[in-house]
């Protein structure tokens, strides 16, 4: 990775080929001008850009949002979900991560995204290995630093969804199987299939690899 340290100008244009550049969190957090076509993240001072979330991970990422806010506007004990919001960035030390989702939950009002922790985190795995080593890795130790009470990694390769949690006698960790549904004391009443929110991912799954097949097959000009 080429590391070029960024220019002390107020306005900084981040393009895919600033992926390695320096930066403080103030440069990071002050940007306003990037090609939203790929994502951004400040890790340790220095800049990565990756593309965005393929649509494996967005549909099954929009049906988890519409159940959270089902849940949170006709459960009796709904109340307990603040806020969610996709594609939210943590900020904590040096370092700013992009979250698949943040879920705020016990406060009794809207989060401050700035100074307060989501309670979850929750990440949808991506193919390549390092995205793999990063959700399983390097986001749990750091989510779990800054106090997330839990992280789910949904991961439709393995068909599971592994949740970290952080207690008073440290870290643990729970595997659910693709036929089970994960339930959390922190949204009491809330249910989450397993077998449902993996069936979006296959679904488009299925759609572009026909989308590719179908391109393969078109007559050469």
């Amino acid at each position: 990775m080429s590391t070029v340290r960024a220019r002390k100008t107020k306005r900084i244009r981040l393009t895919r080929s600033s992926n390695g550049m320096l930066m403080t969190p103030e440069e990071f957090d002050a940007v306003t001008d990037c090609d939203d076509r790929f994502v951004y993240e400040l890790i340790h001072g220095v800049l990565i850009v990756s593309p965005p979330p393929a649509e494996t991970e967005r549909g099954p990422n929009e049906t988890l949002a519409y159940w959270l806010l089902l849940y949170r506007d006709q459960n009796p004990q709904g109340s307990a979900l603040d806020a969610t919001l996709p594609e939210h960035t943590i900020p904590f030390g040096d370092s700013r991560r992009r979250a698949d989702r943040a879920i705020w939950c016990g406060l009794g009002r809207l989060p401050n995204v700035r100074t307060d922790p989501p309670a979850i985190i929750v990440e949808f795995v991506s193919k390549r290995r390092r995205d793999r080593v990063r959700d399983y890795q390097e986001k749990k130790r750091e989510y779990l630093a800054i106090r997330v009470v839990e992280y789910w990694i949904i991961d439709r390769f393995e068909r599971t969804m592994t949740v970290f949690k952080n207690s008073p006698d440290g870290p643990s960790e729970a595997v659910v199987k693709a036929d089970e549904t994960y339930r959390t004391p922190l949204l009491p009443g809330f249910e989450l299939p397993l077998a449902q929110l993996l069936k979006v991912a296959d679904d488009w799954a299925g759609s572009a690899t026909r989308r590719k097949t179908r391109s393969s097959r078109k007559p050469q000009q």
